[in-house]
């Protein structure tokens, strides 16, 4: 239960801070509506594997230190219950939301890059067509760019009589063309419009000739986007097992990492639910569990931040990093086992 709770709060709340983030960008505006939606739910999709194991955690940490202080745990030791079989029901719970944590990231994370990709290229781009409105001009200052379209199908796809100007670095460009259709984008493909039966004024400022051309057709390219980040991100996992770049290596362990960072989390968070019953002490261990997932979640930035930037190679990789988390989880839960069986003593 507090694991569905809180796994529902972070993505709500992650998602509002995307949807803010958007709006504050007018990303809506090239969009539409649907297109942000989708948008906001796909980049919520990406950060879903990250989400489920600090859910985990958060998870662990209360359910049993709730236990513990309403000494239900205190009961379930004198009915001879053990903490290893109380180790085991958290691995039962840990073991398949790591499995689905890591399909998460090998599978679905590359393909919701790819689409959010896809749409993160219609919004960004210069002349993204699908926001503007026949008969209206669009302009902006600080690109010196004004955009007019006379008429337009219902898709928003096929426009007429196109009126485009620029002015940079002192030269005035006009284009202007009986038809134009914005193109569907394909993975990693480069947004563009093309435009059929027009003229192109290149108006030179300072003093140089002017020049005229006709054209029967003109693709027009906008910007591109990273396509490189694209690339790895997005990748599927036999490409990235096929690649000796640093950063392919990191992106690879990272998406294998998931599952195993998801567990040792749990395992982790047992040994803070142990604590003695009494409220100064339940805060203390409260701020201990944030302060060991601070240094979890600032080393594993690291560890694939060296990865990719070839400071450390494929071996040890991010690796190093969950077996020190294994020890840590092993020390930490063997040390509690034999305080209680001081105590017992």
């Amino acid at each position: 239960m507090p694991f569905t709770v809180v796994v529902t709060i972070l993505a709500v709340l992650y998602s509002s801070f995307i949807s803010a983030s958007l709006l504050s960008g007018a990303v809506t505006e090239s969009l539409g509506i649907a297109a942000t939606l989708k948008l906001i739910l796909l980049k919520t999709t990406i950060a879903l594997d990250v989400l489920m194991s600090i859910s985990l955690y958060v998870a662990v940490v209360m359910g049993l230190s709730r236990m513990n202080k309403d000494q239900e745990i205190s009961v379930l030791r004198s009915a001879g219950v053990s903490d290893h079989r109380i180790t085991f029901v958290v691995l039962v719970v840990a073991i398949p939301i790591g499995i689905v944590s890591g399909v998460l990231s090998i599978f679905i994370r590359p393909w919701a890059y790819e689409e959010s990709y896809t749409l993160n290229a219609q919004a960004e781009a210069e002349l993204n067509t699908d926001r503007f409105q026949a008969g209206r001009f669009y302009g902006s200052e600080r690109k010196g760019r004004v955009v007019y379209i006379q008429t337009k199908d219902a898709s928003g796809k096929q426009m007429e009589n196109v009126f485009h100007y620029t002015n940079k670095n002192g030269v005035s460009e006009i284009i202007l063309a009986k038809e134009a259709r914005q193109q569907e984008l394909a993975a990693g493909q480069r947004p563009q419009i093309h435009l059929t039966d027009g003229f192109i004024y290149r108006l030179m400022h300072s003093g140089a000739k002017d020049t005229v051309a006709q054209f029967e057709k003109l693709v027009y390219f906008t910007d591109s986007g990273n396509v490189q980040n694209f690339r790895r991100r997005a990748a599927p996992i036999g490409v990235l097992m096929q690649s000796d770049k640093p950063r392919d290596i990191a992106e690879l362990q990272w998406r294998f990492s998931r599952p195993i960072a998801t567990v040792l989390l749990a395992l982790i968070a047992v040994p803070f639910s142990r604590s003695p019953p009494r409220k100064d002490k339940g805060e203390r261990t409260i701020f201990a569990a944030a302060l060991v997932f601070a240094i979890y979640y600032i080393l594993s930035g690291l560890a694939q931040t060296w990865v990719e930037q070839g400071t450390i190679g494929r071996v040890p990789g991010v690796w190093w990093l969950y077996i020190l988390m294994f020890v840590a989880a092993l020390a930490s839960l063997s040390s509690a086992f034999r305080q209680k069986r001081v105590v017992r003593r």
